[in-house]
């Protein structure tokens, strides 16, 4: 069975794609003749006529697709304050959330929207160069990525600006003193997918550190009970104690396993050296100790993803939406940083 995208509703239909849109969603009026063809057109390409039919009646599932990644390699922890909060937003909306696992691929794209099983999607866990953005953008239904790719084909993307909050904290070290920073980088297998916001951050940082002037370093990968080799590797550079180091944490569940050895070597960050984590405001109060974080607040970008799809279902009801939404990170200085060195 072949998939469709609207683009071959519209040519096998001899109409245009807007003309197959507003069939689809019933935004404006359509000639019978012309409905008519684009539900032929629909069948023809599907084999499935009776979902196809439905879609393009405009009777809406009032389901919301969410392709998340769970298993190995996957978040699932890191997951649920994204779920919770795109959940909660969908049933303000009156519509139900169906979850697809990221694994399924392209294909799991297109079952969802072949058989008209949703209204719209959220793709989380995008990848730099994704395989699924490009079919993903010639589905018939919207499509909202959680996460910025390579090339988003057209898609609306909303995320954490993770540039913004590695030159924050790149800024808040080089602003303190320090002699040199070091970046705890993330698993490998976030690297070996490459995952959008692991290169996000380890570019902008590196640009950053070149502007201020500072030598930096990424001691990679850094893997999930393997934290106090790395702190090991990170102490092997620290041969002058009175150098003045800084490091940043941009993979969120590395920073407690990673204070924690640090403590264990009897080095305190604020007294010995500096550590800026990129987390949540809770994750970083409830720490033993309190650390700086630049915020990364998943339901903070949920909402807006979740804004941006119901937009995209009903353009009437709000402001435009933004190609590219990124969430503005905020620092919180606590303990973990040492104070501005005294003339």
């Amino acid at each position: 069975m072949a998939a469709f995208t609207s683009k071959d509703v519209a040519r096998v239909a001899g109409v245009s794609q807007s003309t197959v849109s507003y069939v689809m969603t019933g935004k404006r009026p359509i000639s019978e003749r012309t409905r008519r063809r684009v539900l032929d057109a629909m069948e023809q390409l599907t084999y499935e006529p009776h979902a196809g039919a439905r879609a393009l009646a405009g009777r809406r599932t009032r389901v919301v697709g969410l392709v998340v990644r769970f298993g190995i390699g996957g978040d699932t922890f890191g997951l649920l304050p994204f779920i919770e909060t795109i959940t909660s937003s969908a049933r303000a909306h009156d519509h139900d959330v169906l979850l697809v696992t990221a694994d399924e691929g392209s294909a799991g794209l297109r079952r969802l929207a072949g058989r008209a099983l949703c209204d719209a999607i959220i793709m989380m866990d995008i990848e730099e160069q994704d395989e699924r953005v490009p079919v993903a953008a010639g589905l018939s239904v919207p499509v909202v990525l959680i996460g910025v790719p390579a090339d988003p084909a057209g898609l609306h993307c909303v995320d954490l600006d993770f540039e913004a909050a590695a030159r924050m904290a790149v800024d808040e070290l080089a602003g303190a003193g320090h002699d040199e920073i070091v970046v705890m980088g993330y698993p490998a297998s976030s690297m070996e997918r490459g995952l959008n916001f692991v290169g996000r951050v380890l570019r902008s940082a590196r640009r950053q550190a070149r502007v201020r002037g500072l030598p930096l370093t990424v001691i990679e990968p850094v893997e999930r009970g393997q934290e106090a080799a790395a702190v090991d590797q990170l102490l092997a550079r620290w041969t002058n104690k009175h150098q003045r180091l800084g490091v940043l944490v941009p993979h969120s569940d590395a920073i407690v396993p990673l204070l924690n050895a640090l403590r264990k070597r009897d080095v305190v960050p604020g007294r010995d050296i500096s550590l800026i984590g990129l987390s949540t405001d809770r994750e970083a109060e409830q720490s033993d100790p309190p650390y700086t974080n630049v915020s990364g607040e998943p339901r903070d970008v949920s909402r807006r993803a979740m804004e941006t799809l119901f937009w995209l279902l009903d353009p009437s009801s709000g402001v435009e939406r933004p190609a590219i939404d990124l969430v503005a990170p905020r620092l919180t200085r606590r303990t973990t940083v040492m104070p501005t060195p005294s003339n």
